[in-house]
């Protein structure tokens, strides 16, 4: 009996299925947890991973750097396998992806929703050597750049003079310049106690981070193009994955990532960040700020200031044997600008 007990349990030792292994992802990005990217998008999608994989696939996020270092070591960190995501902007690190940075450029991104199209397709069409040590998974626009003041408000060429406006991106300091404007640098933590005190006058940013900074108050004036426009400026940001870690998962758990990412991680990013704009709109029309936007004629006196910045990234991008101009030209098409 003992002997036929013995041969039963063995044999449903064998019977039994091995416990599925589990996949953790780490996520790191460079905002606040409560950032709409990890609340609306990030999340979200770590919850379809996981009901979808049966388990196997968690995520684990690392908001505000927890993991170490600053913005820019984000592709590093990502790349040797410190996080296994991250969302970030190529920007951050100045030079490392020069083509992605045609987005930037002065005038060309009117929205979330289009230009993030347009940049993925962008990066499917003439970026993907850029990004050949990662796992790509969404390209997408901050939707644009207006323009957030304490004092006066920014309606005309001539209303940049003077102002000392925090910058995002390398570009966009140069836009600022080129209008004549003084750009600033400094983290997004910094910038509403830096309004407060006059440190500088505002800043050219996105709708999206009014809200979150609370720039509503402590900026008064709020300038953006006429509905359909491009704006003065733009961020392109990313999602990138470990390649190795991607390759390692089982084939149905790579073809999961890859049917929730791509167009439509994208996709939904531009959705988020236009849902944030119009929030961040009328917000700021609750607490009393105003609204302006650029006229045509002001807006075409703007673009003509702006000229050398396209010129001189130009330029630069071609020592590195890249076609500048062309890239320019391809950017502003798939973005409607032409």
């Amino acid at each position: 009996m003992k002997i036929r007990y013995a041969i039963l349990a063995s044999l449903l030792a064998f019977a039994a299925p091995a416990a599925a292994e589990e996949f953790v992802l780490k996520i790191s990005h460079f905002l606040p947890a409560g950032a709409p990217t990890q609340q609306k998008v990030l999340q979200p999608w770590c919850d379809t991973l996981k009901a979808e994989s049966r388990g196997r696939i968690i995520c684990q996020f690392y908001p505000a750097m927890q993991l170490g270092g600053t913005p820019a070591q984000l592709v590093d960190q990502v790349k040797n396998g410190v996080a296994d995501i991250v969302w970030t902007a190529p920007g951050y690190s100045t030079g490392r992806f020069p083509r992605v940075e045609a987005f930037e450029l002065p005038f060309v991104v009117k929205d979330a929703k289009s230009g993030s199209r347009a940049i993925w397709d962008f990066y499917q069409k003439y970026a993907k050597e850029e990004f050949a040590a990662y796992k790509v998974l969404a390209f997408h626009a901050d939707g644009g750049q207006a323009v957030h003041t304490s004092s006066r408000p920014v309606t005309a060429l001539a209303d940049w003079k003077g102002l000392k406006l925090r910058a995002s991106t390398r570009l966009g300091a140069k836009t600022i310049a080129a209008l004549g404007g003084t750009p600033v640098a400094m983290p997004p933590s910094q910038l509403t106690e830096s309004i407060s005190k006059g440190v500088v006058d505002g800043a050219m940013g996105a709708w999206e981070l009014v809200v979150p900074l609370k720039l509503d108050e402590v900026t008064k004036f709020h300038t953006q193009p006429a509905p359909g426009k491009a704006y003065p400026s733009a961020t392109v940001l990313m999602v990138l994955m470990n390649k190795e870690m991607f390759e390692s998962l089982p084939a149905d758990l790579q073809a999961l990532i890859d049917k929730t990412t791509g167009a439509v991680m994208t996709a939904r990013l531009g959705e988020v960040f236009d849902a944030e704009t119009e929030n961040a709109r009328k917000v700021v029309l609750a607490h009393g700020g105003q609204i302006n936007e650029f006229t045509p004629q002001e807006t075409e006196a703007m673009r003509a200031a702006a000229t050398p910045v396209e010129t001189d990234w130009a330029a630069q991008v071609a020592q590195k044997g890249i076609d500048g101009k062309a890239l320019a030209a391809a950017a502003r098409e798939l973005a409607g600008q032409n």
